[in-house]
């Protein structure tokens, strides 16, 4: 059985008169993904020199995983870099040379594409027929134009309707359905692939808000998620390679892997267990014992603290905020977690020793003819693959090889967590010969994908809005603890940061940095006559 210990490098009582004295604080970062790390990198850039970077994994960048596979890399979380316009990860990449390793076949008004702007998506159906190419624009055409819709209601002020239950999801195929129904010049048949269509097109939406359903995203709150102007991007030798760059600044020393927390004790409720080895170590200095924060880690380590910055993902703190936090959080922030979404998106990579899609061919979407007056996107559980949206060819083949890569999301991205690779790949290998109409297509040769959802350390992908919540959730979820000022209360002692704290930018790398940096800011701020 372990000991517990409490960490005794610091001999200053923390916001009190030591700290007045010139004593640096002591902050705690939890996690070492892309928040963690910018918060980790501005504190020491600007002076601080007690910091520590605790993360439960074997590994840094979070939700940043890229994968080598003969030499290709291959991202199971972050891909894209979503704007360059003052996008802080685009400038990073950008300095550093990280986007100069294009070809002259990939290079576009973006710079460079993970998937090819060239060639066209196959919209298949599950009776092994393509869609027409005119059929496909038509809807593409009306379905964009619903979409932009859904982005007024909170941009314009736009009144929601009782009808839409406030519902991305039931707004967009109630609208698109009337429309198709209504149009005169399509035949039944036509109709009928259009309102199959509207499935297939939410199932793509629920992957990039990693939700479930788009029925679960409000619609009041959609139009909120600002995107940065400019093109997407992605890193050829990998989006760790960002992770790297931010952790290249900070001494090996101050980040500590494979240190899963506890318990955070904070507004010095100091928990009779402390108190116990405290009295019984002789070698604890006296003002460690009224530390205002300590971090609890799963071997038993107390750490004493000034200020905590937590940047564990919104799934981790639904999971686990009861426990996580002594004393409990207040009633308020519970609430915005408990409101706000999160659910997974994977990615299923199929490697093939041969293209079976032609050289034109971009992606395969999956239409389910039956699903044309669906409503629900909910499967039972032998039929999860149902919910794979599609397969993009990745491109260019001479760096990738001959690789497709599908999305699925929800609670059917769960389910195929717990299936083993065979069953995968043999599972999808049965979907592309069912919708192409060829039944040679050979399985692959390799399968890798990405398992977020069953992960204890992330419980999910990244977030959204869900119904019932808004953007000022987002903001109590971000606002440091204690919330009430006092002469006698530390100011601080616990601090929120990751992509779900950023209102404008949740859901994004450059949402996490920017978070990170928000957080040292504050600290940096607070702090600024002991640094100068």
């Amino acid at each position: 059985m372990q000991s517990c210990e409490i960490s005794a490098d610091s001999t200053d009582d923390p916001l009190s008169s030591g700290l007045r004295r010139k004593r640096q604080p002591r902050i705690v970062v939890i996690g070492a993904g892309l928040a963690g790390l910018s918060a980790a990198k501005a504190l020491l850039e600007s002076g601080f020199t007690d910091v520590t970077v605790l993360e439960a994994t074997d590994r840094i960048g979070g939700r940043v995983q890229s994968v080598q596979l003969g030499h290709a890399t291959f991202e199971l979380g972050a891909t894209w870099i979503h704007g360059s316009h003052g996008n802080p990860v685009y400038h990073l990449a950008e300095d550093n040379g990280l986007l100069e390793e294009t070809t002259d076949s990939e290079r576009s008004v973006g710079r460079i594409s993970l998937y090819s702007k060239n060639g066209v998506a196959y919209h298949l159906t599950n009776n092994g027929q393509r869609i027409p190419k005119d059929v496909v624009e038509e809807f593409s055409d009306l379905y964009n134009e619903v979409y932009n819709l859904t982005q007024e209601f909170f941009q314009r002020g736009k009144p929601v309707n009782a009808e839409s239950q406030n519902s991305v999801g039931v707004f967009t195929r109630d609208v698109v359905r009337k429309r198709v129904k209504a149009d005169p010049d399509d035949t039944e048949a036509v109709k009928r692939l259009k309102l199959a269509m509207i499935q297939q097109y939410l199932k793509v939406e629920s992957c990039e808000s990693s939700s479930h359903s788009m029925d679960e995203v409000s619609l009041s709150e959609f139009g909120e998620w600002t995107e940065i102007p400019g093109a997407h991007h992605v890193i050829p030798c990998g989006f760790i390679k960002i992770v790297e760059i931010l952790a290249r600044s900070i001494p090996k020393s101050v980040i500590q892997l494979r240190k899963p927390v506890k318990c955070i004790h904070w507004n010095q409720s100091v928990s009779k267990e402390i108190e116990r080895v405290a009295d019984h170590n002789s070698d604890l200095p006296e003002e460690n014992k009224s530390s205002s924060v300590f971090v609890e880690c799963e071997d038993c380590e107390f750490i004493p603290a000034d200020h905590v910055i937590v940047t564990v993902s919104l799934g981790v703190l639904k999971k686990r905020h009861e426990s996580l936090f002594h004393p409990r959080l207040p009633e308020e922030k519970v609430m915005a977690i408990e409101k706000l979404g999160i659910n997974t998106t994977d990615k299923i990579f199929l490697e093939f020793e041969e293209p079976f899609w032609s050289s034109e061919c971009n992606s395969i979407q999956f239409v389910w003819e039956d699903e044309a007056e669906s409503e629900s996107l909910t499967y039972p559980e032998e039929l999860w693959y149902k919910k794979i949206c599609s397969f993009d060819v990745l491109y260019p083949p001479e760096r990738y090889g001959h690789v497709l890569s599908g999305w699925i999301c929800g609670e059917e991205a769960l389910i195929m967590e717990k299936c083993d690779d065979e069953t995968v790949a043999e599972t999808c290998t049965e979907m592309l010969r069912k919708f192409t109409g060829n039944p040679n297509i050979p399985k692959p040769r390799r399968i890798l994908r990405s398992s977020w959802g069953s992960n204890p350390y992330f419980r999910g992908s990244y977030s959204y809005t869900q119904v019932g919540s808004s953007g000022a959730d987002v903001e109590k979820l971000a606002k440091p603890l204690p919330y009430a000022e006092s002469s006698k209360t530390p100011p601080m002692q616990v601090m929120f940061s990751g992509e779900a704290t950023h209102r404008k930018y949740y859901s994004t790398t450059h949402g996490a940095v920017l978070s990170g940096q928000r957080e040292a800011a504050r600290l940096i701020e607070m702090y600024q006559d002991l640094l100068q």
